[in-house]
This record gives structure tokens, C-alpha cells and sequence, in this order.
């Protein structure tokens, strides 16, 4: 996401490399090269422009500092200016109501089906919602079964009338029964439909004045690019949504939907789709997707997803087993798979600032723990346990029953003795300063 963006800009940054001071002349080389970049990225083309007159007019603005090279200041007006075309601030959804109700729309293809159910999983294992989902899709072929499956794999109930062809019916008996079932939360997935179809326009303008929702959500397909933006227009002037959902922002794209639509339609972008999976979804948090785009990583969201996968009980007794070095091969497996969890493992190194770069034309599997998973489980409980077991023999028959080799257990056995080393320096004050002192940029 936003790879050829961020180099193009990078390099846009070289050209005030060396500078003494920002100056009209300099800034309008660099800025033709921002604008050009933002161009090829499919935005707007009055949205580049007048992006680069705000950054033009606060970059001369400036007094810079001296401890400031003109190159990092340009940087820093830059993510400030995409920041506040993105939004500036992270805007919530509006669940407010007995039930909540929160209507989706979108062209068709766009994602709207999947993205309710990810929906529902998040305001469920996240928030503490209860909700239904209610299948409004009565014209695409088994668009009602992908809601059930879906509604199937997250828990969540859907809400059907097999034989009912009228959407607005379909809406209003769904959320009588949220209420008669103590639902709070209900989301309306309903069919996909073009812009320039008069009937189905009315349709969907028909079910939101017989539901009345707490929250429209408008799901834009991002691989569409400028297209997304120009559809974005159209069924707001028929809707007036509240909010954009932009999918698919983990494939090939541009980006360009996720810079202009903001100032295209003026409504927010309040979640991002970040893969397949029914767990990848994003709250869509402005100044950390211009972090991204320049480079500089998103360690708050790293923190975050880490935050809800580890267990703050279980943290304490690992630290007191890394304390007293009883830190073992089950203790090693048990982070793996929560690592697992926080999602795809390129992605999670790209938010490590510097990271993301160094990683672009390298390819990380996520079954990259695989050998390692298998070589421990290979293992018996005794020798998890009590990894000082592990002898010659021992490691020959691990190698065996893993279908690794001896190389790769011996290699697995001493980064677990190094890490455990490690990870015990750092929990005892007493060795961190010897720690420092050993690391080669503390050297005097």
C-alpha cells in the first residue's frame, strides 16, 4: 500500500538534500515533484494542486532552524498537509439508538457484504456489541448464503426472509426483531448498485427513510481509484452518508482514493479493509496513515495490536519466569501464536519506522514460523520444559520428526538460548547498564 507514493516522495525530499535554506526556487523543484507523485498516485488533479500551494505557502512561511535541515522540514509540512486532507483526526461511528443502526451502501463488487461481517466481528470482540446482521441483498445470486456463512464463521446471527424480494421490508421486520431480542447493534447490508440506476437509487433512499439508521457507511472498492471518488460524489448528493469504508487497501493500489475523497465529498474515511481475512479491519486514523505513506512507520497501531492480543495476567508470570530464567519452549510458542495473531507479518514490520523500506522487495510468508512451530512440537513436554535436555541424540530425533534437519534445530536451539539470555538482562536493573555498555554505539 502506497509503496510507489512513498518512494516518489522520498525521492521529491533529496532535491533541498544539501540545502542551506528553503527558498522559492528550491521548494517549487521539490513541490513539481510532490505534485507529479500525487498525480501518478490517481489524485484528483485540483486536489494535487491545491495541496502543493498549502505546502508552497507554509513551507516559505517558515523560519527554519538551524538544527533543522531544510529536507526534514519540508518533510514535516508535508505529513501535516496530508494529515489534514485525510481528515485530521479519526472520526467515530454514530451507534447511537435501541438499536444502533448502520446502514451500508456501495457499487457492486465494492465489498459490502464481507465488510458487514467484519463489522459485526469487530463492534462484537472489540466493543462488547451484540449484534444482527440482516441480509438486504435480494437480487444478487447467494448473496444471502455469503452472509450466512459469514454471520456462521463470527457467531453472529443473520436476519432472513427466504421468498421476500422488497429490501425495505426486509429492513424494517430485521430491526423489529433486534428489538424484540435484545440486538444492540444492526447492520443492513443491502445490494450493490450503480449510480446511474434511477430505481435502485430510490430504493436505497427508500430504506433509509423507512429505518431511519444511526450511521450510513458508503464502501468504496480503493482499486478503483479516482473512479471510487467520482462514484463516492454521486451517492452521497442521493444519500448524504456519514462515512467511507475503503476496501481492499492491501492490494496493488495507488492510493489515490484514500488522499482525495475526503475533500471530494467531504465525509470521512472511518475504516480501512487490510486483507481477507474477517479480522482486517482498520479504524482509519489519519496522521498515521500519513506516517505510513512517508516512511515513518505506525508504531501506536503496532502497540495496539499487540495490546490486544497479549494478556496482561500472563505478561506478569512470564516476566517472573524470565526473571528467573525458567523461560522455556512452551513459553517461546505461546508468543509466536500470539504474534500470529496481530495479522500479517510484513504489514506488522512496515510499521516499524525504516522497516517498511528495507522490506519492499522481500517477501515474508506468514507461515514463516512454520519450521519452528514444527521442530518445538516435535519435541517432548519434558524437553519444552526443560530445554537443557536437548543433547546430540535428543536433537537428531527432533530433526527427524520436524522433516527439518539438524542444522536448523541446532539454529532454532541457540536463538532460543540467546533470546533467553536476552530477555533476562533486560528485566534485571542491576545488568541493563552492563547491557548498554556492551552494545558497539555506547562504546567510548
Amino acid at each position: 500500500m502506497f509503496e510507489n507514493l512513498s518512494d516518489k516522495l522520498e525521492k521529491s525530499f533529496k532535491l533541498l538534500k544539501g540545502e542551506g535554506r528553503i527558498t522559492e526556487v528550491n521548494v517549487a523543484e521539490t513541490l513539481k515533484e510532490v505534485r507529479r507523485a500525487l498525480l501518478d498516485a490517481d489524485v484528483n488533479f485540483k486536489i494535487a494542486k491545491s495541496f502543493t500551494e498549502n505546502v508552497k505557502k507554509t513551507a516559505l512561511g517558515l523560519d527554519v532552524l538551524k538544527a533543522v535541515k531544510p529536507g526534514e522540514m519540508m518533510v514535516k509540512i508535508v505529513h501535516d498537509e496530508l494529515t489534514i486532507l485525510m481528515g485530521g483526526q479519526k472520526e467515530e461511528v454514530n451507534l447511537k439508538g435501541s438499536p444502533a443502526i448502520i446502514l451500508m451502501a456501495g457499487l457492486q463488487g465494492s465489498g459490502k457484504t464481507t465488510f458487514s461481517g467484519k463489522l459485526a466481528n469487530f463492534y462484537k470482540n472489540k466493543k462488547g456489541k451484540r449484534p444482527l446482521l440482516i441480509a438486504g441483498d435480494v437480487y444478487r445470486p447467494a448473496a444471502i448464503d455469503q452472509l450466512k456463512v459469514l454471520g456462521t464463521q463470527i457467531d453472529v446471527p443473520v436476519y432472513t426472509e427466504e421468498g421476500n424480494n422488497k429490501p425495505v421490508e426486509i429492513a424494517e421486520n430485521g430491526i423489529r426483531y433486534a428489538r424484540q431480542n435484545g440486538f444492540d447493534l444492526v447492520i443492513v447490508d443491502t445490494a450493490g448498485r450503480l449510480a446511474i440506476d434511477e430505481d435502485m437509487m430510490r430504493e436505497i433512499a427508500a430504506i433509509k427513510k423507512a429505518i431511519n439508521p444511526s450511521e450510513i457507511l458508503f464502501v468504496v472498492d480503493s482499486m478503483t481509484g479516482q473512479d471510487a471518488v467520482n462514484t463516492a460524489k454521486e451517492f452521497n448528493d442521493r444519500l448524504n452518508f456519514d462515512g467511507v469504508i475503503l476496501t481492499k487497501l492491501d492490494g496493488d493500489t495507488r492510493g489515490g482514493a484514500a488522499l482525495s475523497i475526503r475533500s471530494v465529498v467531504e465525509k470521512p474515511i472511518k475504516f480501512v479493509g487490510t486483507g481477507e481475512k474477517l479480522d482486517a479491519l482498520d479504524i482509519f486514523y489519519p496522521e498515521r496513515m500519513a506516517d505510513r505513506i512517508l516512511g515513518m512507520g505506525d508504531i501506536v497501531s503496532l502497540v495496539e495490536k499487540a495490546q490486544e492480543q497479549f494478556d496482561v495476567e500472563e505478561s506478569r508470570k512470564l516476566q517472573k519466569k524470565i526473571a528467573k530464567n525458567q523461560f522455556n519452549f512452551n513459553d517461546f510458542i505461546s508468543q509466536i501464536q500470539q504474534i500470529k495473531k496481530m495479522g500479517n507479518l510484513k504489514d506488522l514490520a512496515s510499521m516499524i519506522p525504516g522497516v517498511g523500506k528495507a522490506l519492499k522487495n522481500i517477501d515474508i510468508d506468514d507461515n514463516a514460523f512454520k519450521s519452528i512451530e514444527a521442530i518445538i512440537h516435535s519435541m517432548t513436554p519434558e524437553e519444552r520444559e526443560n530445554p537443557t535436555l536437548l543433547n546430540g541424540s535428543r536433537r537428531k530425533r527432533i530433526a527427524v520428526g520436524s522433516g527439518t534437519n539438524i542444522q536448523e534445530v541446532n539454529r532454532l536451539i541457540k536463538q532460543f538460548d540467546e533470546t533467553r539470555k536476552m530477555m533476562k538482562m533486560i528485566t534485571s536493573g542491576k545488568n541493563m547498564s552492563r547491557m548498554m555498555g556492551n552494545m558497539p554505539f555506547m562504546k567510548k
